[in-house]
């Protein structure tokens, strides 16, 4: 039995897995709201205090050979508890991994592979950078599970993928091809400076700088960016409705601004997610100039699938292909959303499987 983990600024999915060389579903999964903990450690020990608890086989009775109606069988079947033997555990981890530890940007965690592995009686351990877990992640996913924002037309040699998503914060990844496959390398790219291009983010900028002293990508790209966005557009342009005022106090910020936006309830809402949606295209075509991703840029994270609509208008696109001279090359590189939200667990799973596979192999 393996463990993998993906481990949010807002929320940690925990999962287990009998993944043994392809993908196959949890045996079982949980979610905790991350802040509500002090470390990882009392998380996983919550998740692994519950013992499995699966119908023993060989005296399974099924409504046929019990002569019982559907309800009556099913309170019948005796279960057995299962004690949890971990060989290998993944935990994809919102922050940089450097020798195996990881101090958590949007949480007040220290994470240690080493540590975990000992009190928790695991084997093998492993700290992925949470966008490396994702990206390990796309290798498994299937053709229904993104949604195609730009077709492209790849090269014939395989070159390289990109990977980005916007959630609690905005993680970024490379995947480059080594010859036989694709190889996630991680980034904190996300962090990097933003860079206006327009009037009205040259404004947005001022306006974030009386706040931070560094103002990053992921200031704006993510769940707290958003409302950023619309900070500033309620300071400047003065046209924030009242009911919208009172939802964003005692509700989640962005999810009400997407909804209001996406719903057409708002101007300034509508607006927000305009500039939102541009920026995030530009800083996806930042990371795929940067990289030389011709193969493909993946938008995955919490943010893209509940704002699919909106990305689907021409505003992501569009800032994603402004970029002068290469504007040509842009428009070649295929761009897809990933619509399945475990794709990070599903990543770890598949790294904490090779952990237990001889060094050969």
């Amino acid at each position: 039995m393996i463990l993998a983990g993906d481990i949010g600024g807002t929320k940690t999915n925990l999962a287990l897995f009998e993944w043994t060389s392809g993908r196959v579903e949890a045996v079982r999964e949980d979610s905790f709201h991350s802040a509500d903990y002090k470390a990882l450690e009392d998380i996983v020990d919550e998740f692994l205090s519950t013992p499995l608890v699966k119908p023993a086989p060989e005296i399974a009775l099924t409504e046929e050979s019990a002569g019982l109606d559907s309800d009556v069988a099913a309170e019948t079947v005796p279960v057995v508890p299962e004690p949890i033997t971990l060989t290998a555990a993944c935990f994809g981890v919102a922050g940089p991994v450097i020798d195996n530890r990881c101090r958590t940007t949007n949480l007040p965690w220290f994470i240690d592979g080493a540590a975990l592995g000992e009190r928790f009686v695991i084997p093998h351990v492993r700290l992925l950078n949470d966008l490396e877990a994702t990206a390990h992640g796309l290798l498994h996913l299937t053709s229904d599970e993104v949604v195609v924002l730009n077709a492209g037309a790849p090269p014939k040699k395989k070159q390289a993928l990109a990977l980005i998503a916007a959630g609690t914060g905005l993680g970024e990844c490379i995947l480059y091809w080594d010859g036989t496959r694709y190889r996630p390398m991680p980034s904190e790219g996300g962090h990097t400076d933003f860079a206006p291009n327009s009037d009205s983010e040259i404004e947005l900028l001022r306006h974030l700088r009386g706040s931070y002293l560094h103002v990053s990508y992921e200031r704006i790209v993510s769940g707290p960016g958003l409302h950023a966005i619309y900070e500033y557009l309620r300071d400047t342009k003065k046209n924030e409705p009242t009911w919208l005022a009172e939802k964003i106090k005692v509700g989640n910020p962005a999810a009400e601004i997407a909804e209001a936006g996406l719903k057409g309830q708002a101007e300034i809402a509508k607006q927000a997610l305009e500039l939102f949606a541009s920026v995030y295209g530009a800083e996806a075509g930042n990371l795929a100039l940067k990289a030389l991703t011709l193969d493909g840029v993946y938008v995955a994270g919490g943010i893209a699938p509940k704002l699919l609509k909106k990305l689907q208008d021409g505003s992501f696109m569009r800032g994603f292909t402004n970029k002068g001279r290469y504007k040509r090359l842009m428009n070649q590189i295929p761009v897809k959303v990933v619509m399945n939200d475990k794709t990070a667990l599903l990543g770890a799973a598949s790294v904490a499987a090779q952990l237990t596979l001889p060094p050969s192999l």
